[in-house]
């Protein structure tokens, strides 16, 4: 978990990340957002707010992490939702958690 939260950091400091519910609906209505990083701990009309926005506009979203932790991985506070704005961090990450699912038997 460690190393996806390392490739998020790496992508935020690149500034190819957004994080907020307002800032990221915006960059995926504006085709900006390769992938949503959705908080383990978002409340549930968040997280669907979010999952239909996602499907509307055909982008890509996973569960990951927890609030505080994805915020710890941006240098903010918590964040509950996260955009990945660029394809070669979106693969990186997505490549990286698969990883975890082969080692852990997910």
């Amino acid at each position: 978990m460690n190393k996806v939260l390392g490739v998020i950091g790496l992508a935020k400091r690149a500034g190819k990340v957004t994080s907020g519910e307002f800032l990221c609906e915006k960059a995926i209505k504006n085709g900006q957002s390769k992938l949503i990083i959705i908080a383990s701990d978002i409340s549930e009309n968040a997280k669907k707010s979010a999952v239909n926005t996602c499907n509307h506009y055909g982008v890509e979203y996973i569960e990951f992490s927890s609030s505080s932790e994805l915020g710890r991985a941006i240098g903010a506070e918590s964040r509950m939702i996260v955009s990945v704005n660029d394809d070669n961090f979106k693969n990186a990450i997505l490549s990286k958690i698969e990883r975890i699912d082969e080692q852990y038997g997910r």
